[in-house]
């Protein structure tokens, strides 16, 4: 089941033996500087220490497109939004954080197991058992939604690929209607492979 197993890059690089807990807190920091940066030239270094990082990581260049390609088109008009309405390196420094922010979020999935970050999220939640709620389905919640991002931009892509096919690319509906029709048929896919393996409701 694709929607579990998510985008993970089997790989013996430095980053696949990193702990999920010393990724995901690396990653909070590292959009917290994005955040705090301000200069386009701070963010192009930044940019370089990214693809470096997924040098590092060996995952590959397909891997690594497929982690920032369902958010360019995003990029381009918040890009001319900002432009219209601050100024260019405004505009450049807003979306090359969205841009890193994404490709960073993309290379913990890639060199994280569901499971090792369903662990580290349990343990991190573990005080949510004094307020009534379960640790282990909370951490459930949060890796399937960051999962699912690059599963519903995988599915967004076929849906626009079959609208060119059908000379129907202008059409919200066209492209509307099969995706939540593919969206709905993917949560009941995975909603029964998790009831499969024990967990209900």
């Amino acid at each position: 089941m694709n929607g579990l197993n998510g985008v993970y890059v089997p790989g013996t690089s430095p980053l696949h033996r990193l702990p999920a807990g010393a990724k995901l807190a690396g990653l909070a920091v590292a959009c917290t500087v994005l955040v705090l940066v301000g200069s386009p030239v701070a963010l192009a270094g930044a940019a370089v220490v990214v693809a470096a990082l997924y040098a590092l990581s060996r995952v590959g260049m397909a891997a690594a497109w497929a982690q920032v390609r369902p958010v360019r088109w995003l990029a381009v008009a918040l890009f001319a939004m900002q432009w219209a309405f601050v100024d260019l390196p405004g505009a450049a420094a807003t979306t090359l954080r969205v841009v890193l922010a994404v490709a960073l979020a993309g290379l913990v999935t890639l060199t994280t197991r569901t499971s090792a970050m369903m662990a580290t999220l349990e343990r991190c939640l573990g005080p949510a058992r004094f307020v009534g709620l379960d640790p282990f389905r909370l951490s459930l919640l949060l890796s399937l939604t960051v999962r699912s991002v690059p599963v519903m931009a995988a599915l967004a892509g076929r849906v626009r690929e079959a609208q060119r096919a059908r000379g129907v690319e202008r059409s919200l509906r066209a492209f509307a209607v099969p995706l939540v029709v593919a969206a709905l048929r993917h949560a009941d896919a995975l909603g029964e492979a998790l009831s499969a393996r024990g967990v209900d409701d």
